[in-house]
């Protein structure tokens, strides 16, 4: 048996090994592709962009061969390409099966002195087939190139070719060994970018690596400039120093004079994607930063403010503030001395506004608003827990008026005291607290029904109750609707100035950043 099984294998064998079933035959023309123009996202002068996917079917019944597929500008193009596996910029007799299809990955890196100098825009062509050919088919390639003030450490080439960075000394750690960060201190009068402490609306600011802000100095920032941030990095503000965000109200969607920042990555799938980029660094000793009409994007820590400068005057004041998309927490205050108005945080991994380590805080008309998709985030977390310190650090203050505390978990509000001094007063807010299994009902610190502590205050205690009737909080759209119950129940006294959107606030005011509006 096992003889005649071996027989009818070496038969079978012989006869398909006379069959051609793998004959290609050259072909031009009777290609379909996936899209007949490839649009690669906005990409800075001289910064790599993503990759981009191509697929071409040969929808024949042949097996082909096409004799070239190359770039229209060849060897001096700036586009990439990965053909089967293969990169290059011209290929020559590509195989196709019949039915079959195959990928094409493109990308670019190009500078603006490449690009048509109208609208910018850098140009190129896939050509199947040379272009005398008659039948020969193309695909064009399109990519908007931006020029930007770039911000970024200095290196040194090593003998094993590596490289050492500038770096940042952030202190010493407990065991006395030196904290460093890569980045670089800003220069007044760098060679290449001019005064970097002055960052203006011309053309954006694309950082890498930390930059700082030197004591005694100011860090100013005009309206309507954009900000971009790479992979793991971000700004410090250091020790008597002060940055002066200096947006202002916009008129167009465009948002022509709101500050942004945000992350380096400008395709359009990752306009929400969060931790993108590290944080703006508050550190101990800052002073008199001043943030208005600014949004940020996509960071780790929206805002991290480690200490104060010793005084009573906040460290930080902020007006006109939006911060989204954070991996870990929207504000991170430790010790800190905030004033905020019109503040408006949501979708963060862990908290939208985390005052810790004790501290003074005094928001008015905020909307701390959270819609991570997680079961336990919260919008607020108050606490005067120090764990490395044997002392309790004083909460002196933490003053929330018209405030809207609302996201997709049960409970909004977070306090966690130690010792004696927690100081924090809620008037006129609007809280969400669920507390189903009553497991905070014997909690002295969440007694609603306590006046000096939450006055005239609304609590949703379900989901149906004191709702705010976002207009689509997951998508960071928080103004309120008509139905929202924070309408006309805000204390007029503290409303004596505009909302976000700059308009006017009536008696009785709402409750939170936004006057109510009627949806579509």
């Amino acid at each position: 048996m096992y003889r005649y099984l071996l027989l009818l294998l070496v038969l079978t064998i012989s006869l398909t090994s006379c069959r051609n079933d793998f004959e290609f035959e050259s072909n031009v023309g009777n290609l379909a592709f996936s899209k007949d123009t490839v649009y690669l996202d906005t990409v800075f002068t001289n910064t790599s962009s993503s990759t981009y996917t191509l697929k071409v079917y040969n929808k024949s019944d042949k097996n082909i061969s096409i004799p070239t597929i190359k770039l229209a500008n060849e060897t001096t193009s700036k586009y990439r390409l990965m053909v089967d596996g293969m990169a290059g910029q011209i290929f020559e007799n590509v195989e196709l099966l019949a039915k079959d299809s195959l990928f094409i990955f493109i990308s670019v890196t190009a500078q603006v002195a490449d690009t048509n100098p109208s609208d910018f825009l850098y140009t190129d062509q896939i050509l199947f087939g040379e272009e005398t050919h008659p039948n020969h088919q193309k695909v064009e390639l399109v990519t908007l190139i931006q020029d930007a003030y770039f911000i970024y450490p200095g290196r040194i080439q090593n003998p094993d070719e590596t490289y050492t960075y500038d770096e940042l000394n952030l202190g010493i750690d407990e065991d006395g060994n030196p904290i460093r960060i890569r980045g670089r201190f800003l220069e007044e009068t760098n060679p290449i970018n001019g005064d970097e402490l002055h960052w203006n609306n011309t053309k954006p600011y694309v950082i890498y690596g930390y930059a700082a802000v030197p004591s005694n100095k100011t860090l100013i920032v005009d309206a309507g400039a954009r900000i971009h941030f790479h992979s793991e990095s971000g700004l410090i503000v250091a020790n008597n120093a002060s940055i002066h965000v200096n947006g202002s109200n916009s008129t167009t969607a465009t948002l022509e004079n709101e500050v942004i920042f945000e992350g380096d990555r400008l395709e359009p799938n990752f306009s929400e994607t969060p931790g993108q980029w590290g944080t703006i660094w508050l550190t101990q000793g800052s002073t008199n930063n001043q943030f208005s009409n600014l949004t940020i994007k996509n960071a780790t820590v929206g805002i991290l403010v480690s200490g104060n400068d010793g005084t009573s005057t906040p460290t930080l004041v902020m007006e006109n503030t939006q911060i989204y998309n954070c991996s870990n927490v929207g504000i991170l205050a430790r010790t800190g001395n905030i004033e905020g108005r019109n503040v408006v945080i949501n979708n963060c991994g862990q908290a939208s506004f985390a005052g810790t380590f004790g501290g003074s805080y005094d928001f008015t008309h905020c909307t701390f608003a959270n819609y991570w998709p997680t079961s336990n985030q919260t919008c607020v977390v108050l606490s005067n827990e120090n764990l490395s310190e044997t002392s309790e650090t004083a909460l002196t203050k933490a003053s929330f008026k018209n405030c809207l505390l609302y996201g997709s978990n049960n409970f909004s509000l977070s306090l966690i005291k130690v010792g004696s001094v927690f100081n924090y007063n809620f008037n006129h807010c609007l809280i969400k607290f669920i507390d189903f299994s009553n497991q905070f009902s014997n909690n002295p610190l969440y007694n609603f029904s306590n006046s000096s502590l939450f006055e005239d205050c609304l609590i949703a205690v379900n989901q149906i109750s004191n709702t705010p009737d976002f207009k689509d909080a997951r998508n960071n759209e928080l103004i309120i609707g008509e139905n929202s119950a924070a309408k006309g129940m805000g204390n007029y006294t503290y409303s004596t100035f505009n909302d976000i959107l700059n308009n006017s606030r009536t008696n009785p005011s709402d409750i939170g950043a936004y006057n109510f509006i009627v949806f579509d």
